[in-house]
């Protein structure tokens, strides 16, 4: 009869990882400068990932204290301990308003030139919209100010963590793995195997697409919208 392994932990260290893919580039002697290259070239593909939004793992609810007559959140009191802590938020996905009952009430996002346009920011309410602005230290502004404490309950997508050790884990499912070895063998082809780049290139869209399509919140439709321009319009 035929013998089945009975685990399923298999995992990839980012030097096996490094490994693997120098090997699709046909380089199998590595010198310590291109191990160091292709680790910064592995942090540089993860903030493409973030760039497609190819990070839906990296989902996570968090709280924040809403005081009176508070207009903004940022630094420590939107996120983290740290002072730049708060820099790790990628993007806010779903926010909602907790009053001291519990109760959660939506809040809408939106653009920044309809925040600026709102002429008294300071009007007392329980907030129902509000705008991220996507600075390096970013800041939550609340629109109306709060008329009494509430709890500002968000989804965040926060920046994915770097490499760091050979010896480290990359914080990935392991569905990915393909992905982004493919992908790091894009990116050290084009530095030490251009001859390569096409055909890998090629590889790591096909695995990011595969990777993305598993990605995706399981709803009943899924709606793109098309943005055309309508001729004779300027």
């Amino acid at each position: 009869m035929p013998t089945y392994a009975t685990t399923a932990t298999f995992d990839l260290s980012i030097d096996e990882i490094v490994e693997e893919a120098f090997e699709r580039c046909g380089i199998q002697d590595r010198s310590g400068y291109q191990l160091k290259t292709a680790r910064r070239s592995l942090n540089l593909l993860l903030a493409e990932w973030s760039n497609r939004g190819l990070n839906l793992w990296t989902i996570q609810q968090q709280t924040a204290a809403l005081a009176a007559n508070i207009t903004s959140l940022a630094g420590t009191a939107l996120y983290g301990s740290g002072a730049n802590a708060a820099s790790e938020i990628v993007e806010i996905t779903d926010l909602v308003i907790r009053d001291s009952s519990n109760n959660e009430y939506s809040c809408s996002p939106i653009s920044r030139s309809t925040y600026l346009n709102y002429t008294v920011k300071t009007s007392g309410g329980r907030p129902t919209q509000y705008y991220f602005e996507k600075t390096i230290n970013p800041t939550l502004y609340l629109y109306p100010a709060a008329d009494v404490a509430y709890t500002v309950v968000f989804y965040a997508m926060l920046r994915m963590k770097d490499s760091g050790a050979y010896t480290n884990n990359s914080e990935i499912p392991f569905s990915f793995l393909p992905c982004l070895t493919a992908g790091l063998a894009y990116y050290i082809a084009l530095k030490y195997a251009p001859e390569r780049t096409q055909i890998l290139k090629i590889a790591y869209e096909e695995e990011f697409r595969r990777a993305a399509d598993t990605n995706r919140g399981n709803v009943s439709s899924h709606f793109v919208p098309k943005i055309g321009i309508t001729a004779g319009t300027y």
